[in-house]
């Protein structure tokens, strides 16, 4: 891998710990998210969420990440790929496309399966190395220009980090940003609120990935 720092936008914070109402509430805004289920109003998460970035999109930081020509390119499951399973990143970039956010490009997969980080403990979860090994880029048949990876839930960075060493390698021209529509706040002390826009980065130090903010 050649790139070490990265930078990333994201609409969404929740918190795994805390008791408070609106930590609670983060948590299961969280699940909706992860399983793309249909919201008070009747449609699915990622068609809100998209909806929301469209119609406020000149008020947030990452403003400059989409446009019609924008190319979006979901993040591979940690599993492999099967024809009937749930893929939240595809079903956000498709949302984004239909909004005039970008053009949904399914061109990364995940080749090798990874343990799920969300079930393994920090220490056991899988590197930024790895899920670079681990992933495969098929090729477009133009050049794009700029690109962001799209994902539901961000925590340390370490898929993003991997992805992107993945696709600079094919794309050297193309300006990669990523987007995750919800960031992880692990301590609850510091959990603000769950509509939470932000730009920040994820950096690598030794083996391990950090994300700030």
């Amino acid at each position: 891998m050649k790139i070490f720092k990265i930078n990333f936008g994201s609409l969404l914070t929740y918190t795994p710990n805390g008791t408070d109402f609106e930590h609670q509430k983060s948590r299961k805004v969280m699940i909706s998210l992860k399983n793309d289920t249909p919201t008070e109003s009747g449609i699915l998460m990622s068609d809100k969420i998209a909806k929301i970035i469209k119609e406020k999109l000149e008020t947030y930081p990452f403003s400059d990440y989409f446009n019609k020509d924008t190319i979006l390119i979901p993040t591979p499951k940690s599993s492999l790929q099967q024809n009937n399973d749930l893929w939240v990143p595809q079903r956000i970039t498709s949302s984004l496309e239909r909004n005039g956010l970008g053009k949904n490009k399914e061109c990364l997969s995940r080749e090798t399966p990874l343990p799920k980080s969300s079930k393994a403990f920090a220490a056991d979860r899988p590197k930024a190395s790895q899920h670079y090994d681990s992933m495969k880029v098929k090729k477009l048949s133009f050049k794009p220009k700029k690109i962001v990876l799209v994902d539901d839930v961000i925590t340390r960075g370490a898929t993003a980090l991997g992805a992107i060493n993945k696709l600079v390698e094919s794309f050297p021209d193309a300006n990669i940003h990523v987007f995750a529509v919800m960031r992880t706040i692990t301590n609850s002390r510091e959990f603000s609120k769950i509509v939470d826009p932000c730009t920040g980065c994820v950096s690598l130090f030794g083996v391990d990935t950090f994300r700030a903010p």
